[in-house]
């Protein structure tokens, strides 16, 4: 997951940068951090990641169009 990625899917899900770091159990300032294209430790990313994902983002590799993300169908 790069800086723009957790931005999109941030905003995708509607959340905001405090709410993010309370589902991923990192502080506010490490989300815009990350946002910023600072370097973080990869377990901090990942456990940012999966907040995301949880919260119902998915991550499109690097496929020639870029990286990407778009949240899930939930099938009812």
């Amino acid at each position: 997951m790069n800086a723009t990625q957790c931005k999109m899917a941030r905003v995708a899900t509607g959340l905001g940068v405090r709410e993010l770091a309370e589902k991923a159990n990192v502080s506010p300032n490490t989300i815009s951090r990350l946002e910023r294209g600072e370097d973080l430790k990869k377990s901090t990313i990942e456990a940012i990641r999966e907040a995301l994902e949880i919260s119902g983002v998915e991550f499109i590799p690097e496929n020639g169009g870029g990286a990407g993300v778009r949240l899930k169908i939930v099938k009812t």
